[in-house]
Order: C-alpha cells, then structure tokens, then sequence
C-alpha cells in the first residue's frame, strides 16, 4: 500500500519520509479505524497511554 501526505507547496511525498511522529500517527489511526474502534473509545485509551508515557520521561 503507497502512502502518500500532501504538503502546501509540494507534490505528494512518501509517508515513509514523514517524521516518526506522524508515521506513527498514521499507523494508529488506521489501526483504529480498521478496527473499528468508537472514537469516544479511543481518546479514553489514549488519554491513559499518553499519561503512562509521561510518567516515563519525568
């Protein structure tokens, strides 16, 4: 599967020349939405994750 981003001024470019961060976005929203996950769901999960990282790198 080709992913493409689109950027203002330029062509579309390779997901895999994205930063990390939004290549990863990309794989969990497609994750989720693959699955089929209620978003109200999801941000609950996420919530939880994003506190676990966190306490992490404190």
């Amino acid at each position: 599967m080709s992913k493409d981003i689109r950027t203002k001024d330029k062509a579309p470019s390779s997901l895999s020349d994205a930063p990390e961060e939004i290549q990863l976005a990309v794989d969990l929203i497609y994750l989720l939405e693959s699955n089929e996950i209620k978003p109200e769901i999801a941000l609950a999960a996420l919530e939880i994750v994003k506190k676990d990282l966190e306490s992490k790198i404190q």
